[in-house]
């Protein structure tokens, strides 16, 4: 049998992820340092960071947290939703494109 080589040119283009803004949202009821925790466990922030954000939705009614790829900003919402549900605070976690 005859052995066939053939070079294919393909030209790839690759494209940046779209990225996603995870906010969380002020409430009423779920306490500033339940808030900070989250900031710290679920998306890494220092104390003082976590704080400073803390304030920011404390004040303006919601921050980002982080920017993210789409799956890792779902994982991210979901995370705070489920946290929050196990320490029973309503704390809001969206997500929305990054302009």
């Amino acid at each position: 049998m005859p052995k066939f080589e053939e070079e294919l040119d393909v030209a790839l283009e690759l494209q940046e992820p779209q990225l996603f803004k995870v906010l969380l949202h002020n409430d009423d009821y779920t306490s500033m340092d339940f808030v900070v925790e989250v900031l710290m466990g679920i998306f890494h922030k220092t104390h003082s960071q976590a704080e400073q954000i803390m304030l920011q939705i404390h004040e303006k009614g919601k921050a980002i947290c982080g920017v993210y790829t789409y799956e890792i900003a779902q994982m991210k919402v979901e995370q705070v939703k489920e946290l929050a549900k196990q320490n029973e605070f309503p704390l809001l976690a969206t997500m929305e494109e990054d302009a």
